[in-house]
């Protein structure tokens, strides 16, 4: 009997034993809130709220692409011989989907690019196609769709003559007018695609300019309709701003309600449309799940440019990159915006935020006669402190994270940045990368460095499956000796796990299921690994109040005598 007490005794200080050492593991990686001050470019902050995950960025000056983690250090790298034109996504089988620039005698707007490439994990070119000449030209985004096909924007051109009979007025035209068409493209081959949907915006205007031409109406009563006269000062700038009238900047899909969304920084609002139409219902007023062809189904964010509202209701200013919020992340369905800010009233300043769509079950939108579409509040909205401290321009865009942090782009600036849902900043980077390459770690890009747009992705993101992903050195030249630590992962740190333990993040209550049959002790750490609460339970399911502690990060650790178990989890208080 005693030798059996003395095994026992062995299996528990065995056990006790590992735990600990991945307990300590993780903890010395988490303690630590690791800021770089010194640090000009590169890894500036990461701690231990930042979401763990590859980074990959496109610099608008350079024809590399490249995937960084959390300290900084590169992962991967593809080349092309173009610049960015602008978005770079990393697909679930590894490719790298990059649109490209191309030079123009026609189109010479911001943003340009033209060509699309797939690159494989490897580098190799397997997949292009160039979507240009002097009718139309590609330019800033695309959207991989889930069957394999592609939305792409372009630009497309129209005489002087044309705006004019469309109703434009004359002396808002500068020898041409660019509408804004959006392509589904199915990739064939290695250099040819078949399109297989289009949708035209010059199919969708109004106008009360002149009452000789067949578009002519009261505008405030189509809003499903673009009216082809409003324009807001300042955009763009010069023939290029006149001619590039709408400016879209972003394209978005969404699966369940077989819609895509459009914004246009010129005009500072965005649309949303249904995909379900044909080509030729896509060209009209009639068909689709919606009833409504190619009309806009919902706009948001300037009902000026309907004639409805004031000033005082406009809500964006220049934004990018308006986006469904993906399923199964926090937030879930709604749309992301970077509101740029320019021409904000009271100074100009960026903010994130984020709005809930008043959407129907049957995905139609609700308008009362003469109001203007909801919501007038935002769900949840991110600005700096002072406001004026985070600011980009143009270009620019946000990401929501599986812990509910937000990954965001500053694009003029280059720099990149993860918050939480009090805005609080767990994560920063400055892109090093200018013309002619990367800078020295201590030099300063002087506004070269700007990047479109950024995206991270978890560890068990497909695309990692059997890569190697051992990191390299960072990006900028001359580095500086780092301490930075990868968080590890739940996985790492798990012995066994009889127990399901949710919501993580919690914010309020947490669950705890136990298959183990017997009963446990369950131990609550802080990240300096101070025990907070410490209690045995006998019960199947229970629940653990996190009310009591602030948000950040604890460790919860269970002990079973029956089955010689330890288990570990990290779990994010919100």
């Amino acid at each position: 009997m005693k030798k059996n007490i003395s095994d026992k005794r062995e299996k528990i200080t065995r056990y006790s034993l590992l735990a600990t050492r991945y307990f300590l593991s993780c903890l010395l990686s988490l303690v630590s809130f690791l800021s770089y001050a010194q640090n000009t470019v590169g890894i500036i902050q990461n701690d231990s709220l930042s979401f763990n995950g590859y980074t990959l960025f496109a610099p608008a000056s350079s024809m590399m692409t490249y995937l960084i983690d959390n300290c900084g250090n590169v992962v991967n790298t593809w080349e092309s011989d173009y610049r960015p034109g602008e978005v770079a996504y990393l697909l679930e089988n590894g490719n790298l989907l990059r649109a490209c620039r191309l030079a123009s005698g026609t189109f010479f707007g911001g943003g340009i690019g033209g060509r699309i490439e797939m690159h494989n994990w490897e580098g190799e070119l397997v997949w292009s196609y160039n979507h240009y000449n002097d009718e139309y030209h590609q330019h800033h985004d695309l959207e991989y769709l889930p069957n394999g096909n592609i939305l792409l924007i372009a630009w497309e051109y129209h005489s002087e003559a044309e705006a004019i009979e469309m109703g434009r007025n004359p002396t808002s035209v500068n020898e041409s007018l660019w509408a804004t068409q959006i392509i589904e493209i199915q990739p064939v081959g290695t250099d040819e695609v078949d399109i297989v949907w289009e949708w035209h915006l010059w199919d969708h205007l109004i106008q009360d300019y002149d009452p000789m031409k067949e578009n002519y109406g009261v505008v405030a009563d189509h809003p499903e309709l673009l009216d082809i006269n409003f324009t807001q000062s300042g955009g763009g700038g010069g023939p290029a701003g006149n001619s590039d009238w709408i400016h879209a900047n972003s394209v978005d899909y969404n699966p369940d309600l077989d819609q895509i969304i459009i914004s246009s920084r010129h005009l500072s609002e965005f649309w949303v449309i249904d995909h379900s139409t044909t080509i030729e219902e896509a060209a009209g007023h009639t068909g689709g799940n919606s009833g409504k062809g190619g009309d806009i189904l919902y706009r948001w964010g300037n009902p000026r440019a309907y004639q409805r509202g004031t000033s005082s209701d406009q809500t964006l200013y220049r934004a990018h990159d308006v986006h469904w919020i993906t399923e199964g992340l926090p937030d879930a369905d709604k749309i992301m915006i970077f509101n740029n800010g320019q021409g904000r009233p009271g100074g100009s300043y960026s903010s994130i935020d984020v709005i809930e769509l008043p959407v129907e079950p049957d995905g139609s939108y609700t308008l009362a006669p003469d109001e203007i579409y909801g919501p007038s509040e935002l769900y949840w909205t991110y600005e700096a402190d002072p406001v004026q401290s985070f600011y980009s321009s143009f270009i620019s865009g946000a990401q929501r994270l599986p812990n509910g942090n937000t990954l965001i782009c500053e694009g003029a600036r280059g720099r990149f940045f993860e918050v939480d849902m009090e805005g609080n900043t767990h994560w920063t980077y400055v892109s090093p990368v200018v013309f002619g390459g990367p800078v020295s770690q201590g030099d300063t890009p002087n506004g070269q460095n700007s990047v479109f747009r950024t995206y991270r992705y978890a560890p068990d993101y497909e695309a990692f499956i059997g890569r190697d992903l051992t990191p390299g050195e960072p990006v900028e030249l001359n580095p500086t000796d780092s301490d930075c630590q990868i968080l590890v992962s739940t996985d790492d740190i798990t012995v066994s796990s009889p127990f399901n333990i949710f919501p993580n993040p919690v914010t309020s209550y947490l669950n705890v299921i136990n298959d183990d049959n017997d009963e446990i002790r369950i131990v609550v750490f802080d990240v300096a690994g101070r025990i907070l609460e410490e209690r045995r339970e006998r019960d199947i399911s229970f629940q653990m109040n996190f009310n009591q502690y602030q948000n950040g990060v604890y460790f919860i650790q269970i002990y079973s005598v029956k089955n010689d178990l330890l288990f570990t989890k990290k779990i994010i208080k919100m």
